[in-house]
Order: C-alpha cells, then structure tokens, then sequence
C-alpha cells in the first residue's frame, strides 16, 4: 500500500486546534487502513474521521488518536484518558465472537487490531470512563461483552447501496423509548447516514437494544446502568443531520468531562487522606 492509496494520520486531522484548557481529553481509537480497503472506504475514512475530531474540538474536548492499523504499545492507557471514542472500520473477526469461517463478503479483518481495541475497551471500561462506539465501534463494544454479529446482513435494502450505487444510504431509525439514546437524541425515530452490511445480533452482557432498524435489525446497543453506547449508523458523516451528532457527541463529552471531574475529586480526597495519615 502506498501513501497515495492508504489513510495518513496528516489525512484526518484536523486544522482547528484543539482547546488549551479541554473540558475533556478523549482517546480516539480508529483503524485509518485495514487489509483490502477500498479507494472509496479510504475517502470516507478521511473525512468520517476529520468530521469526527473537528466535532470534539468545536465541543470544548481534545484528543489523542490511536490507530490500530499498527499494534498499539500500550491499550492500557485509555485508563488515563477521560473518555473513549470508538470509530468505524473493517469487520471483527468471528473468531472473537466464537464463530467459524468468515463470511465471503466480510471484508477488512485484522485479528490484531481486534484484539488491541478489545483490551482498550477492558481498560477505559474499568477506569469508569465513558465509551461511544460508532459502527465497527458499536459492534467492538457488542463483541467485547460476549455478544455476536450477524456475518452479512441478506436483505440489505435499508442499511446499504447496491452494487454500483452509492454505498451510503438515509436510514429510517426507531430509537426505543426509556433509554439512554432516547433521551440524547429526544426522538422516537432518526435519519442515520448507513453503509453496514453487519450488525449486532446476540447481545452482549448487560447490553439493550437502544435503536432498530425497520426491518428490526439492531441499530443501537448500551448499557443502562453506565455511559456504554454504540449507534450502528454514522452520525459523523456530514452528509446526515449535524443535529443529532452534535446531540451524541455531545452527550459522550459531558461524560466524558463529569468523569475528569470524578477524577480529580477523587485525587484530592486521596492526596487529603494521605496529608491526614502523615499528621
């Protein structure tokens, strides 16, 4: 792969600096290139990921990108982070979720970049911090509580183009009442931007359904007891509802800042005790 034909991490980030004093510091998990990606998917990578960063920085939050196109030296370290961001990609491999063969149409496995982002979610998820994953995102949070994924979605009408259409397709999805996302987004129904040919199927432990798809298909995952959210949808294309991702990220943000605030409170209550047991 040349530099012409794959993501630089100069492709994606952003020319707006990010904030001297951040409300939050988020740790940005993307997979920029991945085996077999396709001169359009790199396109898209490009400005999902741009679009992505930039919303973070117009909300007051900085970040660092981690890109497991590579091995990543230390996925423990999403513990100091305030925040994880999960990003889209290739598929996971089925062997992570206890499947067999991959599907003829999966496209973009990388075992080890599967099995960096599951130990990025392990530390980030036992530091108490705030996780959104967006499509391969979603699914990685799915996979990483013990859920499945369905290998190829047949009846593909709503959730991606035809053979030589325009990949992404306008969504009609339901979001399910009383959850989470419902009170994000204050709507029963969205328009995502959608270009998957999986989704989650088993869920996860301790895992809900927050959205689905007219035909009933899982667009939304989470946790009701903890900021855990995957949308299967894209809401950092630019091309859907600027609205609703400024409503999601949003909301990952200011969860992403109480928890900074958790921390320091706690550090304090530490670095007193310790004052205290000295005295």
């Amino acid at each position: 792969m040349t530099a012409v034909d794959r993501v630089r991490r100069q492709d994606v980030i952003p020319e707006r600096p990010a904030p001297e004093t951040p409300r939050a510091h988020v740790c940005v998990l993307a997979s920029l290139n991945y085996p077999d990606i396709s001169a359009e998917d790199i396109a898209l990578i490009r400005r999902f990921t741009r679009v992505a960063l930039n919303t973070l920085i117009e909300l007051g939050a900085s970040y660092e990108l981690w890109d497991t196109s590579a091995t990543l030296e230390n996925p423990s370290a999403a513990a100091d982070f305030d925040g994880l961001l999960l990003l889209g990609g290739g598929d996971i491999d089925p062997t992570c979720y206890g499947a067999g063969a991959r599907h003829p149409k999966s496209y973009g496995v990388d075992a080890r970049a599967d099995r960096d982002a599951f130990a990025v979610i392990a530390a980030a998820e036992a530091a108490g911090r705030p996780i959104f994953g967006i499509c391969r995102g979603s699914q990685l949070l799915n996979v990483a509580r013990g859920g499945t994924i369905i290998g190829d979605i047949v009846d593909y009408a709503l959730h991606h183009g035809a053979p030589g259409e325009p990949e992404f397709v306008d969504e009609p999805i339901d979001i399910m009442p009383g959850t989470r996302l419902a009170s994000i987004l204050g709507a029963d129904r969205v328009i995502g931007r959608s270009g998957h040919h999986q989704a989650v199927d088993t869920l996860g432990r301790g895992l809900v359904v927050a959205a689905r798809a007219l035909d009933g298909i899982t667009e939304g995952v989470e946790d009701p007891d903890k900021f855990y959210l995957g949308v299967q949808w894209h809401p950092e294309d630019d091309d859907g509802p600027e609205a609703d991702r400024m409503r999601l990220f949003g909301a990952f943000v200011t969860a992403a800042e109480r928890s900074r605030e958790n921390t320091a409170a706690e550090r304090s209550r530490e670095s007193t005790a310790a004052v205290a047991s000295q005295g």
